[in-house]
């Protein structure tokens, strides 16, 4: 029995829209037109990312609305737009690898876990877990390397006053993302442009599998809480017959479900996340000469800085882009996925 079928049977009263897996989509259509979609998502969702990042780099707490107000008074709306070339240029190879890892672990652990015996509610949940974690480590091995030079460019000409300046930032000056490459091997070798990449793995990794996880659980709680309602308010429901769900409703279900694993992650991982960017992006200072931090260092920093409260700075802006960003991603993943599905008559 398949992890589709297993839904089909137990969702006789709510009718959740078809599942697509691996082996329906068509392939080439399913990266070329992903390429298009994500890439129009992250040009909308960009100016959040490097909000975020200046507030994580910052030595100082500062709002928002302040930081925000810093970088268009003195960098206009160029500012929020900092790397965003290099890091549209790496998203598509990092997204290629990420989606066909997703399917192809979702679709192979899913099958397992219902062979197992397990209910489908579980298996669903094992199987999107496994998904996001193989698919983030994927996606990381072309991810750390734009995530560097995408964010030395994000921090780079930051004009943050005197009281709040960024004091171990990077001493060097970009003038692109190709010349932020060259220069990074020059200084570091290959390791300087996979700086952070096991902080990242331990932030990306489990927080995608708590992402789907959740997100699956939460997809199906509100679908089920939905069909009770509509149950309860028309008496002559017949079982078996039970809430139908139009385009609007499933959009709906997928953002409600989108914020409440982005919540969940953003809370979980935010400390992990603000480390692996100052390590990507601060230097330290040895004997007159700057080097790399080592996490141990910058845990330190941050403790100094303000405990705990120092590792959320940016909270908010990375809740509201892993909100804006996943509700995006996966309304979008799923359209993606019925555009590309070989046969369309199966999906109705």
């Amino acid at each position: 029995m398949s992890l589709d079928a297993a839904e089909d049977e137990s969702t006789s009263e709510i009718h959740i829209p078809a599942e697509i897996d691996w082996d329906m989509l068509d392939k080439s259509k399913f990266f070329f037109l992903g390429a298009a979609l994500f890439s129009g998502v992250s040009t909308a969702l960009y100016p959040i990312v490097v909000l975020k990042t200046r507030l994580q780099v910052s030595s100082t707490k500062l709002s928002c609305f302040k930081m925000s107000y810093s970088i268009m008074r003195h960098e206009g709306l160029r500012g929020f737009y900092r790397g965003f070339g290099t890091s549209l240029m790496g998203t598509i190879p990092a997204r290629a690898f990420y989606m066909a890892a997703l399917e192809v672990t979702k679709s192979g652990v899913g099958s397992a876990t219902i062979r197992l015996g397990l209910s489908d509610t579980t298996a669903m949940a094992i199987a999107n877990a496994a998904a996001g974690l193989s698919s983030a480590m994927a996606a990381q091995l072309v991810w750390t390397p734009v995530d560097v030079v995408s964010q030395r460019l994000m921090v780079q000409g930051s004009c943050i006053n005197a009281k709040n300046s960024v004091s171990n930032l990077n001493s060097c000056v970009y003038k692109n993302g190709i010349d932020a490459f060259r220069k990074i091997i020059y200084a570091d070798g290959l390791r300087g442009l996979y700086r952070g990449f096991g902080i990242s793995i331990l932030t990306y990794a489990p927080s995608n599998a708590v992402w789907w996880a959740s997100y699956s659980v939460a997809h199906r709680f509100i679908w089920s809480g939905l069909s009770y309602y509509t149950s309860k308010k028309d008496e002559s429901c017949i079982s078996g017959y039970g809430f139908k769900a139009d385009s609007k409703a499933t959009v709906a279900v997928q953002g409600l479900s989108a914020t409440f694993a982005s919540g969940v992650c953003a809370m979980i991982t935010m400390p992990l996340d603000t480390i692996k960017t100052r390590l990507q992006v601060l230097d330290g200072e040895e004997n007159g000469q700057r080097r790399p931090l080592t996490a141990l260092q910058t845990v330190r920093n941050l403790v100094k800085e303000g405990g705990l409260n120092a590792c959320y700075r940016g909270l908010g802006p990375r809740w509201a882009s892993m909100a804006m960003s996943a509700t995006t991603m996966i309304t979008t993943y799923e359209f993606l996925k019925r555009l590309s599905a070989k046969n369309q008559d199966r999906l109705s």
